[in-house]
């Protein structure tokens, strides 16, 4: 009986004292990769629809003697990294300030798990007006609202026909003699001749094409190696192993240049509130509506979505 006891005792030990080491092994191996907080600031509303993202807000971490301060971004999200090591099961007390909301003071507890990251959402109630603000004052019908905004981009216009002519000054019916250039045979002697375009700077040759307009056409020979791909520069050259030929050079002239479009968009609106977003090229953003059946403009930071 007393060997029974002995042995229970021993396990009992034995269990204890593997527990306390893989608490001791934990702790000693452990990571502080949970010391990373992160969250979004968003306006406090009872309709899920209104609870736009707070940018700007001054956000302070403290724990212990250890202190961080941040910002939103526009998106209301912020990011909170310590640089020493907070414990899991500790608390990290956190303030959020913004001119325009109430200030919020809260405290996080830091996770055991180390695969997952700290997630804040804080909901942050508008500063209330002093009554004088809000007293005497009538109602505007605001309607018809649109965002104005203009997008640049590169287009290409045609801006005319280039247009060339050339000859080829040959006589006819004389042998070549292996002096070149000879005719294709080698039969006849031959001339050449060629002519360069240039579109100029910011425009190019498009749809070249080169032909044999006067003259012994059917005993000449063009050579389009130099503008078939087009661009900038061209050029052509003719062959004539007869009598003179004339020659005709002909491309399209493109002019590439900023154009700008103006375009229209409707936001959304909930309540007295209103959403929109634009494209990251968008210009001269402003938002236009009729205030008590008044049309009024106003123009917007480019930083606005």
């Amino acid at each position: 009986m007393a060997r029974n006891k002995i042995k229970v005792w021993m396990a009992v030990a034995g269990a204890g004292a593997i527990a306390a080491g893989l608490v001791w092994f934990g702790v000693r191996h452990w990571q502080p990769r949970w010391t990373i907080i992160q969250g979004a600031t968003i306006r406090s509303d009872s309709d899920t629809r209104k609870e736009s993202p707070i940018a700007g807000v001054s956000i302070r971490a403290s724990h212990g003697d250890q202190v961080v301060t941040t910002q939103s971004d526009p998106s209301g999200y912020f990011k909170i990294a310590f640089p020493g090591t907070v414990l899991p099961g500790q608390t990290v007390n956190l303030s959020f300030l913004h001119a325009d909301f109430r200030a919020v003071e809260m405290s996080v507890t830091i996770r055991f798990r180390s695969s997952l990251r700290q997630l804040v959402v804080v909901s942050m109630e508008p500063a209330t007006s002093p009554p004088s603000a809000v007293m005497d004052r009538t109602p505007s019908v605001v309607s018809n609202i649109k965002v104005r905004y203009t997008v640049n981009s590169q287009d290409e216009e045609n801006a005319g026909t280039a247009v060339r002519t050339f000859q080829v000054i040959n006589q006819g019916n004389i042998p070549c003699r292996r002096q070149y250039p000879c005719s294709p045979d080698g039969e006849w002697k031959a001339a050449t001749a060629s002519i360069e375009l240039d579109a100029g700077n910011g425009n190019e040759f498009r749809d070249a094409r080169a032909s044999c307009i006067a003259g012994p056409c059917p005993f000449t020979r063009i050579d389009s190696s130099g503008f078939a791909a087009g661009g900038r520069s061209i050029a052509v050259s003719a062959m004539d192993w007869s009598d003179t030929a004339t020659f005709l050079l002909e491309a399209e002239v493109f002019h590439k240049a900023i154009v700008s479009n103006v375009r229209e968009s409707y936001p959304v609106v909930f309540g007295r509130a209103l959403s929109f977003t634009l494209p990251p090229t968008a210009e001269g953003v402003s938002l236009e509506a009729e205030v008590n059946g008044l049309q009024m403009v106003l123009l917007l930071a480019q930083s606005c979505s």
